[in-house]
């Protein structure tokens, strides 16, 4: 199991490792002078060669990116007494840094927090702005998941208990055009529909975050309202996937001997599905909701935009306009931990259920 483990981290690793290097090489072959966009009207030639200085866009591509990845590496390499270095030991861009010791000629093994680096817009540290914005994102994945996997897991069950009756038919071509419609088309549909046809009836707004500020200056409160319609549109997608593998697999395993000597048993239709078939059936639907959570919190990017919810899509999109690199670098490296880590997770849960997956 040790094995296994160590394996899939490695290979996580390797993927993290893919990722950092096409980011940095793709970002940085983009049109834009930060140093100008910094500055703005102010700009002037030694302005821009000491912005550029310091943000080591005046080094070669080789050396920026070590460099990038000496920032990112939670252990780096930094130079402890020349400021003038471009590997000098900053407190100030490296918070909670701390030297575990020191080596050749005023270097020093350095342990920190993965350093995304500054906004070009308002020099505000990245990972500020990225823990600011996910936890709305994560808040509104979970529950489209949940949404989707209640209203699955219940649609599923009387389909597969119904077959090719009328409920099933009509789960089933739902299933299919939730499937085939994008998130964004669907977004505007129901912001559309239910907070501007509808408003009056559904009393929802088509902009809004979790947050709102109070109409009588008192701060903000948590406006669960806001939440209905991104959630629901969110979770279309994965709602129409599980019902569609809680279907299949439940017919399945209704099919399967055990099931017939439970039957003539005399056990209970009830009994029989949530005690037996259930278990059995869920397997799937599991692994497809695993996959789907991790999917969902890096897949939000449209959903937040046209519904305004200020979470990490939105600052990914704002950041694109503004040609604000470091912010949209960041976030598809947070983006990317998260899917890495939440399939190892899956990985060694399948692992520790299943004996046999440990020998791949």
């Amino acid at each position: 199991m040790i094995n296994f483990i160590l394996k899939r981290l490695f290979y996580g690793f390797l993927v993290l490792f893919g990722v950092v290097s096409v980011v940095f090489l793709l970002f940085n072959v983009l049109p834009g002078d930060p140093a100008r966009m910094m500055l703005g009207q102010r700009a002037d030639s030694a302005s821009v060669a000491a912005i550029n200085h310091d943000l080591g866009r005046d080094k070669p591509m080789i050396v920026q990116y070590f460099n990038y990845l000496n920032d990112l590496s939670p252990i780096s390499v930094h130079n402890t007494a020349d400021d003038n270095s471009f590997w000098y030991l900053n407190y100030n861009k490296y918070t909670s840094a701390k030297v575990l010791f020191h080596f050749g000629n005023n270097k020093a093994l350095v342990i920190k927090p993965p350093y995304l680096r500054r906004s070009y817009q308002n020099s505000r540290p990245v990972s500020d702005i990225l823990f600011e914005a996910f936890p709305k994102t994560a808040i509104l994945a979970i529950v489209a998941i949940t949404i989707a996997l209640i209203i699955g897991l219940i649609v599923g069950v009387f389909s597969a208990l119904y077959k090719d009756t009328w409920f099933d038919k009509i789960a089933m071509v739902l299933s299919v055009s939730g499937m085939s419609v994008p998130s964004f088309f669907a977004a505007i549909v129901f912001a559309w529909l239910f907070a501007f046809v509808l408003a009056p009836y559904t009393g929802l707004s088509m902009f809004g975050s979790l947050y709102s500020v109070d109409d009588f200056g008192r701060g903000e409160y948590i406006n669960l309202k806001n939440l209905i319609l991104p959630a629901v549109v969110l979770g279309i997608r994965p709602l129409a996937i599980v019902v569609e593998l809680t279907r299949s697999s439940l017919l399945e395993v209704l099919s399967q001997d055990y099931i017939r000597t439970a039957r003539a048993k005399g056990l209970s239709k009830g009994r029989i599905i949530i005690k037996h078939a259930m278990r059995n059936a869920l397997n799937p639907v599991v692994t497809a909701i695993s996959g789907w959570l991790a999917s969902l919190m890096a897949g939000a990017v449209f959903v937040e935009y046209v519904f305004d919810w200020k979470g990490v899509g939105v600052a990914i999109v704002d950041a694109l306009n503004k040609y604000d690199f470091p912010v949209v670098m960041g976030a598809v490296m947070f983006i990317s931990v998260i899917l890495v880590v939440i399939n190892i997770l899956v990985d060694i849960l399948y692992a520790y259920l299943d004996p046999r997956i440990r020998l791949y």
